[in-house]
């Protein structure tokens, strides 16, 4: 089950309402090789769902998951954060045994 945070759902509405052309994009979640601790998240709008795509809704905004990605994402839960030192959105996996300094990378 992947899960995002209202503040996240929120964060990814202000960004299609400022962009032209997305008014019917999903975003895609993926899990890609990479980064200090092995693998590291990516998140983006889609214009395709893939045959393979698990698809999540969160407040009418659909969000596609890969079936090699979602077995690194069960039980992840994305925010989105606003720091002085950091603004983005924040993957909770409680899964990751490691993860980098940081925190843009994860293991297993």
């Amino acid at each position: 089950m992947l899960e995002f945070t209202p503040t996240a759902i929120d964060k990814i509405m202000d960004m299609i309402d400022k962009e032209e052309n997305l008014e019917e994009a999903a975003v895609r979640v993926a899990v890609v090789g990479g980064g200090c601790s092995g693998y590291s998240y990516d998140i983006d709008f889609a214009a395709n769902k893939n045959d393979d795509d698990q698809i999540y809704e969160f407040d009418n905004i659909a969000v596609y998951v890969d079936s090699m990605s979602m077995q690194y994402l069960n039980n992840t839960t994305v925010d989105y954060l606003e720091s002085f030192s950091f603004s983005g959105f924040h993957f909770d996996n409680p899964d990751a045994k490691r993860t980098c300094g940081c925190g843009a990378s994860f293991g297993f």
